[in-house]
């Protein structure tokens, strides 16, 4: 075909507004040489269907960073690209029915005003001056957000485009890729039009990525949703009242209820997620068509009285408008709601920015990311929460992606609130004692797929899910995780840990490899220490346990949910030439956590092992007439091992520690305990405490470094920083008379009326009995003794930093007992 580009430095395929936001930003980028690939014409997928609404609010800090970023760029893009749009900044009211609905509200507004907008809670009376259409029964009040609004997405799809090809990259319409291939280093990207080579791939096929995917041998977890909304025709009391005002009311969201009502032209758009929803194309009986462009589903209107009977209560004008039209289209959900932008997992070269369930929102957001990550690796703002790897192959199992799916849609508003465990989709993974534990009591939360014990209830405990929909500590765990940590503390307690990611790096250069990835040194066979990986900007990637064996054999050993993240950070960065190997043995082994001062007596009753062997070490043995590994080191702060067990050998290990502790006090404790045992010793959680949005040095973790070492990852950032000064630092924070509630991750913290920094996570210790919060916080407000304050829900609390040492034991003399 003449003029058909058989080259290009990067293949987009989709032609939403994702794909196309993500060719605007890599050309912005200076990479012009891209093309995007759709099927049809640009927008046909979900694009074209939706409704275009533009909002900000977020409970999670990078979902929130996107949709502002969005909002920003949509505001300036068609003078940028000389292309109008129809884009209505509106404002908008959310809804609160409840107090704790307020609390969320409160939280969203700390974040919002830390990001730099407007956001604000408001009471009946401004609801009704700034909506005077509007019933207040039933409501406490409103998240109110001035830059949101809608926006047309076939024109927001259009300027994207164009911005794109006027900086030189290219659009092909009506050119659906069919395969693709590896060769040598190269992609081959085959359609009907013809065959292009090119270095990089971005799949952006929106509801149709799990079909793309498979071209790369790569299962999306996904499945599709049919989400309703209804248009009304016109009101006159709306026209007149806009007519007079010059502007449109703000977009209403009765989240509680669930449900959007949006001013359009003068009639009204009335959009459900619906508890009773539906899932289309997820079995032989309902394929997905072979094109389904600028198609919809038949009207399902059963499913949405109830939903308009309330919007009529709530705003009785709608009550006086005909129906004008349906709109029943496709949008694809991941199994926690949120989009995959980053590097496909195992696939070199190739990445997502797909399933989209707000893909007008996020789009150009998420444009920017993928730009990042495909330029230079690595982005702005730490987006685990939308990476690829943080699913593993579990995931992608068609009944569980349609019954998370499912469930997400009915509860889109939902609170997403700390102690509550989502019950679709589970026991996915389960530990080999998992019966053992439940018997005796085990709460569960899914941490990657694996069922872990949160807490341990005993008779008349209230296990009821309703009793987690709370921001409140005082919960029915509280006093038993106190009774476990306790257990811990006095005598000895026992946690199951299935999941533990762990590889093994073995051969010849393994070791002198490895200390170039990390910051720190690589411990001595028969030691076992903690590594920090830095990006070359220095900033936190992951950390690892090192359990090394001998020269040049060693196991790492990092979180559950970070296995296919940290997996392939280790594998990309190998030598193709590597005279050693990495190999991933995650579900061969089991680990349970023996923490306390009775541990030793114990492990004693059981095995023949040197348990006179410092903090640490780590040594094998037998248990039960089964192997063992024992490593000497302790996540809950006390004198401890962990127990790493091949999985068949799992519960003869555990029933030969349960009975032998029994006379020594032990008791089972769950991650509810842990996390609080471990924010008394400061550790740090991954992707919260530990994520790019820290350097190393900004985390505290300059013990870690070893700066006369040759040349590391990271480490020209991170002289430059120390030289420049470190602008904010990690602390430890104690709050004084807390209230009810412990600081959530991304809390504002103030000083003189001025924000100075944020928590990264924050609970109660049970140990010290107080409020903890670990953050990070302006480098001259480091002091210990230095007072600030943390806000919660709204609220500000006098917080105290505290030594740059544990809060429990912190010379660690217990730890090394």
């Amino acid at each position: 075909m003449a003029g058909f580009p058989t080259t290009a430095r990067v293949v987009i395929i989709g032609g939403g507004v994702v794909g196309a936001s993500s060719l605007y930003h890599l050309a912005k980028a200076g990479w012009t040489d891209c093309l995007l690939l759709e099927k049809n014409e640009l927008t046909s997928g979900s694009t074209w269907h939706a409704a275009g609404n533009v909002p900000t609010f977020s409970s999670s800090w990078s979902l929130m960073n996107m949709q502002r970023y969005s909002t920003e760029l949509y505001r300036g893009l068609a003078d940028a690209v000389g292309y109008p749009m129809n884009y209505h900044v509106t404002g908008s009211l959310r809804l609160a029915h409840t107090a704790e609905r307020m609390q969320e509200f409160q939280r969203a507004k700390g974040m919002g005003r830390y990001q730099g907008m407007d956001i604000d809670v408001v009471g009946l009376d401004e609801i009704k001056r700034r909506y005077p259409f509007i019933e207040t029964h039933e409501l406490k009040g409103a998240l109110y957000d001035p830059s949101d609004g809608d926006i047309d997405p076939a024109q927001l799809t259009q300027a994207l485009a164009k911005g794109a090809r006027d900086m030189g990259a290219k659009i092909i319409r009506f050119c659906p890729v069919t395969g693709v291939r590896r060769e040598k280093d190269e992609w081959v990207v085959e359609t009907a039009q013809g065959e292009i080579r090119c270095e990089i791939v971005v799949n952006a096929a929106g509801y149709r990525a799990a079909e793309v995917g498979k071209m790369f041998g790569r299962d999306v977890p996904m499945m599709v949703m049919s989400h309703q909304y209804i248009l009304f025709e016109e009101i006159p009391e709306l026209a007149a009242w806009s007519k007079e005002q010059g502007k449109k009311l703000p977009l209403l969201r009765d989240v509680d209820t669930s449900y959007y009502l949006r001013q359009e032209k003068n009639g009204m758009n009335l959009g459900p997620y619906e508890r009773n929803c539906r899932a289309h194309w997820v079995g032989h009986n309902d394929p997905m068509p072979d094109d389904f462009s600028f198609q919809l589903f038949p009207d399902d209107l059963d499913r949405l009285e109830d939903y308009l009977a309330d919007a009529v209560a709530r705003v009785p004008i709608l009550g006086t408008a005909g129906l004008s039209k349906v709109i029943n289209g496709p949008i694809p959900y991941a199994p926690d709601g949120n989009p995959l932008i980053g590097p496909m997992p195992g696939v070199p070269n190739a990445f997502e920015a797909c399933v989209f369930t707000f893909g007008i929102a996020q789009g150009g957001g998420a444009g920017k990311v993928l730009a990042e990550w495909v330029t230079g690796g690595q982005t702005e703002w730490d987006m685990w929460f939308c990476d690829p790897r943080r699913f593993t192959s579990f995931a992608a199992a068609p009944d569980y992606c349609v019954a998370k799916g499912m469930e997400i849609y009915g509860n889109e508003y939902a609170i997403q609130f700390p102690r509550h465990a989502w019950p679709a989709g589970r026991d996915r993974k389960l530990s080999p004692i998992h019966d053992r534990i439940k018997a005796i009591g085990a709460c569960f939360d899914a941490y990657s797929g694996w069922e872990r014990a949160t807490w341990y209830a005993q008779a008349g405990d209230d296990v009821s899910e309703a009793a987690t929909l709370t921001f409140r500590r005082d919960g029915p765990w509280q006093h038993r995780v106190r009774e476990e940590c306790l257990a811990v503390r006095d005598a000895a307690g026992i946690l199951d840990l299935p999941g533990f990611s762990r590889f093994n790096l073995d051969g010849p250069g393994a070791a002198e490899w490895l200390s170039q990835q990390v910051t720190g040194l690589v411990p001595k066979p028969g030691r076992i220490g903690l590594v920090y990986f830095a990006d070359d900007k220095g900033r936190i990637v992951t950390e690892m346990s090192v359990a090394r064996h001998d020269e040049n054999l060693m196991t790492l050993i990092t979180a559950a949910v970070a296995q296919w993240h940290d997996f392939e950070w280790l594998k990309s960065r190998m030598p193709k030439d590597a005279s050693f190997k990495l190999v991933d043995r995650t579900e061969e082994y089991a680990t349970q956590i023996l923490a306390g001062p009775n541990a030793r007596k114990i492990l004693a009753d059981v095995c023949t092992a040197d348990l006179a062997l410092p903090w640490l070490t780590h040594q094998e043995t037998t248990i039960a007439g089964r192997w063992a590994r024992l490593v000497r080191v302790s996540f809950a702060g006390e004198l401890g091992w962990e127990i790493h067990t091949k999985v068949n050998d799992a519960a003869a290990v555990f029933d030969a520690v349960w009975a032998a502790g029994q006379k020594h006090g032990l008791k089972p404790f769950g991650m509810y305990a842990l996390d609080s045992l471990r924010l008394e010793k400061g550790y740090r959680a991954w992707k919260g405490d530990l994520s790019t949005d820290y350097s190393i040095l900004q985390g505290g973790l300059e013990r870690f470094v070893k700066w006369d070492k040759p040349d590391f990852r990271g480490k020209a950032a991170l002289l430059n920083e120390k030289q420049q000064g470190v602008k904010k630092r990690f602390v430890t924070l104690v709050i004084e008379n807390p209230g009810d509630c412990d600081a959530p991750t991304m809390s504002t913290l103030w000083h003189d009326g001025r924000i100075v920094g944020e928590t990264t996570s924050g609970g109660w210790g049970h140990r010290i009995d107080k409020s903890i919060a670990l953050g990070m916080l302006r480098a001259d407000l480091t002091e210990p003794g230095t007072a600030v304050e943390v806000e919660i829900f709204g609220e500000r609390f006098k917080a105290v930093v505290q030594k740059d040492e544990p809060l429990w034991d912190p010379k660690n003399e217990r730890l090394r007992a």
